[in-house]
């Protein structure tokens, strides 16, 4: 936090908003009932007459009428960048209730489909979540058009093509399968429409990225929306965990940010695209790039693949898989590269005996080159077990988390059975045993890009198909889990003493709640969303009653 000292005197608020319940989330748990904003920061927190010294002329005042107030959510694991460049492109059923629901959708996107068009489903739903418990079949896919091209992907363990996909991409019967993955066939021999993750999601992405994409135009207008429908969900700010194509993916963040159109704070990780390269690759990057010189999009590190050969898979359909015996050759290089050149730095590891193979290789190069406090984290961590968060902690590091459990629970339980599944994504473990936790969503394409999606599942640690895989004593009260999405967050963009509280001197980023997220039931925290959406000061989204013309 700012020291006092430090806070310049203010006489004119810019924003004033008051009558409300916010909840500063500040060590004391204060709740007051107004904020007054100037210069993109708080310059005063507490009831109404506290901020009415500094109401001015050309200040601008909103009546909460008892609304609830929280601090801008922060994902600290979001594919940003990836999913703003195909959000006008795709049908989401995040959220969407039966499989026939689903099915509708995509015949009502295929009969308005212009041509050249495709109908698309990218991840962030689960088979659980309908009331029918499966997937879609075959023949449900091809019901939906047999001339528009159909591409429905199911997290990270399979797609679903129709024939007029299938003859897009090229498949025939002498098509070979990729490396980890395989091309369903009939009894001739000839590709089913099924593209089957084993375990590498490659042949999903390959499908994906070879269906048409936008233009520069395009994208623009398709970024914007995603920003804006995050700003509808009280998001503030997010970490993109890595984008494909750099660094033309960043185009249309960048065109927002010059246009000032830009209602979030962006921090971008960079990651190498060419195998065996890596480090070459990042040390051009690294001399590139510079950190953190902006306050809304900036380069914050590399992430969250570090060498090509050190992912491992959050597929629970198949078996854990085992990485590259070269991991420790191509990681070393390229840590040692990141500890000298003070960049931060994050890993995708789902599973602990992959976290524990990357720890090697990170003690080693800390004893010759000490970490010193550089920043550095494990993302996701599902199975992470208590002497391997101590490691992390002994080197300074944090652990981001997302609710991919709850899409993947039952398949997690199915393949390692309930103890193990009792134990998955040990959030509470990681806090008392002191590792920084920042959460997120990974969305859109592992989860939905929804906070409030995830913010059920750290309270309940129930899935979207009702199951229940956290015990009580390992949920999350709703006030510890939001601060993971609010200041637990700000640490791994180096901010934790700007963002996350809404006291005077920090970041001036909140968002006014349609509901109180601490008293509703909790099967309706997901539903919730935010009617007034404020980025250092500024509006950026207003809904319900707040809606202007």
């Amino acid at each position: 936090m700012q020291p006092m000292s430090d806070i310049p005197v203010i006489r004119q608020a810019d924003l004033i908003v008051r009558g409300g319940r916010i909840h500063t989330l500040d060590a004391a748990g204060s709740v007051v009932s107004s904020l007054a904003v100037a210069g993109g920061r708080i310059a005063a927190a507490g009831d109404d007459r506290e901020t009415a010294a500094l109401l001015g002329p050309a200040t601008e005042v909103v009546d909460l009428d008892g609304r609830t107030v929280i601090p801008g959510l922060h994902d600290s694991h979001l594919h940003l960048a990836d999913a703003g460049n195909s959000w006008n492109l795709q049908v989401r059923w995040d959220g969407v209730p039966s499989l026939a629901d689903a099915l509708r959708l995509l015949r009502r996107r295929a009969a308005e489909a212009v041509p050249g068009q495709w109908v698309q489903v990218i991840g962030g739903w689960s088979e659980n979540q309908f009331a029918e418990h499966r997937l879609p079949t075959a023949a449900e896919i091809a019901s939906v058009s047999e001339d528009v091209p159909v591409l429905v992907v199911f997290l990270d363990a399979a797609a679903f093509l129709n024939g007029a996909a299938v003859r897009a991409l090229g498949y025939t019967k002498e098509t070979p399968d990729p490396p980890g993955g395989e091309l369903q066939r009939d009894a001739a021999g000839n590709p089913t429409g099924l593209l089957v993750a084993k375990p590498s999601p490659a042949v999903l992405a390959l499908a994906v990225l070879s269906a048409p994409q936008l233009d520069d135009e395009g994208r623009l207008n398709s970024t914007h929306r995603f920003l804006r429908e995050l700003n509808r969900l009280g998001v503030t700010g997010a970490v993109d965990a890595g984008a494909t194509g750099f660094p033309d993916c960043y185009g249309a963040l960048r065109t927002l940010w010059a246009q000032s159109r830009l209602g979030l704070r962006v921090a971008l990780n960079v990651f190498a695209t060419h195998p065996g390269h890596e480090r070459e690759e990042l040390e051009r990057l690294t001399a590139d790039l510079d950190l953190g010189s902006d306050d809304l999009l900036w380069f914050n590190g590399v992430g969250e693949a570090l060498t090509l050969d050190g992912v491992d898979f959050s597929n629970f359909t198949q078996p854990r898989p085992e990485l590259s015996d070269a991991l420790g050759r191509h990681l070393e290089p390229v840590v040692r590269l990141l500890v000298e050149r003070r960049w931060p730095f994050s890993f995708h590891a789902t599973y602990d005996e992959s976290i524990r193979r990357f720890l090697g290789v990170l003690e080693k190069v800390d004893r010759d080159l000490p970490f010193d406090g550089l920043r550095w984290a494990v993302e996701h961590a599902e199975t992470i077990r208590p002497e391997t968060i101590d490691r992390v902690a002994a080197l300074g590091g944090g652990i981001t988390v997302q609710h991919r459990m709850a899409y993947r629970g039952e398949h997690f339980l199915k393949r390692y059975g309930p103890d193990a599944a009792r134990r998955v994504q040990p959030v509470m473990e990681m806090l008392t045993r002191g590792v920084p936790v920042g959460a997120g969503t990974d969305g859109t394409w592992m989860a939905a890009a929804n906070p409030w999606d995830a913010l059920r599942w750290f309270t309940t640690g129930t899935t979207l198909g009702g199951l229940e895989m956290w015990r009580p004593e390992d949920r999350l009260d709703r006030t510890l889990a939001l601060r993971l999405f609010t200041g637990g967050s700000a640490w791994f963009t180096g901010q934790q003493r700007e963002r996350g509280e809404l006291v005077p001197g920090m970041l001036a980023d909140f968002a006014v709640l349609s509901a109180d997220y601490f008293s509703v039931p909790a099967d309706e925290v997901a539903g919730l969303e935010s009617v007034l959406t404020v980025v250092g000061g500024r509006i950026v989204y207003e809904g319900g009653l707040f809606a202007r013309p």
